[in-house]
């Protein structure tokens, strides 16, 4: 199947403004993401996870390498891709609708158009008596599931999802974590999925890259061969811990190369 994303040799270099000192962030960065496919991405705190997801969500260039959306390459932002961060990005004198329904009002489209729309995705999210209500009214796992039917009723081709559900108690976040499969279950959105959490990458998604110490790069790849539709009680099956032990182990390797690379600059 052709890649809907691809980064190709890919190195970011950031200058500081102020001193002019240069960090190479990532290099050589190779990945790619498939029409439908769930990615997710996985390394050590400071390996350029989210600069991965800046260079595919246009917020950056690459210094050197290629980022491309269907073989085109990517010079800025775009509606065919759709980022969610950490922190619900939400107007807070919206209500949960209005929120919603923000990006089709601001490119003009019709109420009729929309609104069928927004109503339908306010159910699919589970917030149907919740419509009328202000961010401020909502939990915490209300407001991200706002905030991904804002993306996605804009319909995007690539979903980009960086920690979303990392501020969250741990049987929250496993709720939101089924709620997203199912959300893109009929779907053809391809998506990225930034975390921390191995059990979190290994459940979400069909591959998952892990990447090493800076300056980032791909340090492995692995196939993520569980069935769908998911559900938890494969988190405690043979393949499944067999699967987040692989990843576990090459990120403890490289988080040890981190402390003692930094053990090793403190020590010059």
């Amino acid at each position: 199947m052709v890649a809907k994303v691809e980064l190709k040799e890919v190195s970011k270099i950031f200058r500081e403004p102020r001193t002019g000192k240069e960090t190479l962030a990532v290099e050589g960065l190779n990945l790619e993401i498939r029409p439908g496919e769930v990615v997710s991405l996985v390394g050590p705190s400071g390996c350029g996870k989210t600069t991965a997801l800046n260079l595919i969500a246009g917020f950056e260039r690459p210094t050197a390498g290629r980022a491309l959306l269907d073989g085109r390459e990517i010079s800025g932002p775009g509606a065919d891709r759709g980022v969610v961060f950490q922190e619900p990005a939400l107007f807070h004198w919206m209500t949960v609708e209005e929120n919603i329904t923000f990006g089709p009002r601001m490119q003009g489209k019709p109420a009729g158009e929309y609104l069928p729309l927004a109503r339908e995705m306010i159910m699919r999210v589970g917030l149907g008596s919740f419509e009328h209500h202000y961010p401020d009214e909502l939990s915490g796992g209300m407001k991200q599931r706002v905030s991904v039917a804002r993306i996605l009723i804009n319909q995007p081709q690539v979903l980009l999802l960086d920690e979303p559900f990392a501020a969250l108690d741990a049987q929250t976040r496993l709720i939101m974590q089924e709620w997203l499969l199912d959300v893109l279950l009929d779907r053809k959105t391809a998506v990225l999925f930034i975390t921390h959490d191995i059990d979190e990458a290994v459940f979400l998604a069909d591959r998952s890259y892990v990447m090493g110490v800076r300056p980032g790069h791909i340090k492995s790849e692995l196939a993520i061969p569980l069935p769908r539709p998911r559900s938890r009680q494969m988190l405690t099956s043979g393949e499944f811990n067999r699967l987040k032990a692989n990843i576990l182990e090459i990120i403890s390797l490289e988080s040890a190369k981190a402390f003692e690379s930094a053990l090793a600059r403190q020590v010059a």
